[in-house]
């Protein structure tokens, strides 16, 4: 029996499947043309509930959780009672009475800047900009283990798979670059929840990220396949009348099965991508302010770059993740495993903060650092290398974008175990951050299975002490 190919496989095979489908702007000019309605287009930008502080976000995500009384959570009482024996009621998720030993930090802490925020020297570039950040110290999320925890940091959801915040994101304010996706995420490797850290689960699914692959073919598929761009066209228009002929006979289709993907945004990535990924024009002043080596198309300073020249070209959620589910800040063996991770990020870190700053970005562009959670203050033994994890309390922070900058906000107690002031949940993490963004956390919704979905599911509290 003769297999008939299905829509999928037509769009993606012919003229070379990705890139090549011109599906965002050929299509709705075919629909309107046709007296279809062009509601289809679901990237169409849309009007945030109110006047936004931010155009876009660039979010930095160290995979494994990264030590906070290591590394932005200063505790001199940590250092100065390393050994002693403690009770706590919580051992990795575990509810009851446990004596364990405290652990002093591998790094010292220095005042930075004008506002004198300490910070460990694990990052002593980020130090140097630290007037811009606003450190968190009093973060909490609700999971022990890597995959929820890291779920619920990008999904609001620690239990099921539910759409990431840059496709949350995505959805409510569209896209105001055709030619390049509205959400992109640079990993070399996936962090402990997989592709559903740039997912879009039940949202239509133009709204998933675009992963980019730093190395010498980030964007896999992205040249024609035919020998002309004449001849793509030709395929192109009559793959628009094929779609619009499907549209015409099935109205209720008016996604096009979520435009196929998010990366097949416009026939126009297949000039602009290669020309955002390319580096070549950058300056030597400002390639070494990352970091990187002329040529160079792999490494966390060309992530952070990259994720600059896509924010100036307009794409709305930009996610840098550092590594993958392995190799990462999970230092249960030997909290030194953090100094080559912090080394790797720290200087391309600072570098973006500035380079956004001199030309006029930070102001519109929110930077956000996080992980899924911290680590313990305290080890089942008194000399112990390592640490656990910790999701009672942990540090992030943000810059740019309406944040006020200088500044601390929250703390832990004074062993960095618990929060002791402005509880900072994810979920009231997400809600400021939609806050900046223009998007009222509360009214972002997606009707799915016959129920209300959003970001912050029935939580979260934007956190207003934080904002300009």
């Amino acid at each position: 029996m003769n297999h008939l190919p299905t829509r999928r496989e037509v769009l993606t095979q012919a003229a070379g499947g990705f890139g090549a489908i011109a599906l965002n702007a050929m299509l709705a000019d075919e629909l309107r043309a046709s007296g279809v309605e062009a509601t289809v287009d679901p990237l169409t930008p849309k009007q945030p509930h109110f006047a936004p502080k931010a155009k876009r976000v660039i979010f930095l995500y160290m995979t494994g959780g990264v030590s906070h009384v290591d590394s932005f959570d200063p505790k001199p009482e940590l250092f100065a009672n390393h050994g002693k024996q403690i009770t706590v009621d919580n051992w990795q998720g575990k509810l009851g009475e446990f004596t364990r030993y405290l652990k002093k930090p591998n790094w010292k802490f220095r005042p930075g800047g004008k506002s004198g925020i300490e910070v460990s020297d694990l990052f002593p570039h980020v130090r140097d900009v630290v007037d811009d950040l606003c450190v968190i110290r009093s973060m909490e999320s609700d999971h022990t283990n890597h995959y929820e925890s890291t779920l619920g940091m990008h999904c609001g959801s620690w239990t099921f798979a539910r759409p990431s915040m840059g496709a949350w994101i995505s959805y409510g304010l569209g896209t105001v670059n055709r030619n390049l996706p509205s959400f992109v995420a640079i990993a070399a490797n996936a962090p402990y929840a997989g592709a559903q850290t740039w997912g879009s689960d039940f949202l239509p699914g133009c709204h998933q990220g675009t992963q980019i692959i730093p190395g010498e073919n980030p964007i896999p598929n992205i040249k024609r396949r035919v020998p002309s761009s004449s001849l793509q066209e030709l395929e192109l228009e009559l793959l628009a009348k094929a779609n619009r002929k499907h549209l015409e006979e099935r109205t209720a289709d008016r996604a096009l099965e979520a435009r196929i993907r998010s990366f097949e945004t416009a026939f126009g990535m297949q000039r602009e991508a290669p020309e955002a990924l390319d580096l070549s024009k950058e300056s030597e002043a400002t390639l070494k302010l990352y970091g990187i080596n002329p040529g160079q198309t792999t490494g966390f300073g060309w992530q952070c770059l990259v994720g600059r020249r896509l924010a100036e070209r307009g794409v709305r959620f930009i996610e840098l993740i550092d590594v993958g589910s392995s190799g990462n800040w999970d230092a249960h063996g030997d909290m030194a495993t953090h100094a080559p991770l912090a080394k790797n990020v720290d200087q391309a870190i600072a570098a973006l903060i500035t380079d956004l700053k001199q030309r006029g970005l930070l102001d519109e562009t929110l930077v956000v650092w996080t992980t899924e959670f911290g680590r313990t203050p305290y080890h089942e033994k008194a000399d112990h290398p390592g640490r656990e994890h910790h999701h009672q309390v942990f540090s992030s922070w943000l810059a740019g974008g309406g944040v006020k900058s200088g500044i601390v906000h929250g703390s832990s107690d004074e062993h960095g175990i618990a929060v002791a002031e402005d509880r900072v949940h994810v979920h009231d993490f997400h809600a400021t951050i939609l806050h900046l963004l223009g998007l009222d956390h509360e009214r972002l919704t997606f009707r799915h299975a016959g129920r209300d979905y959003r970001l912050t599911d029935v939580h979260g509290q934007v956190i207003h002490e934080m904002l300009v």
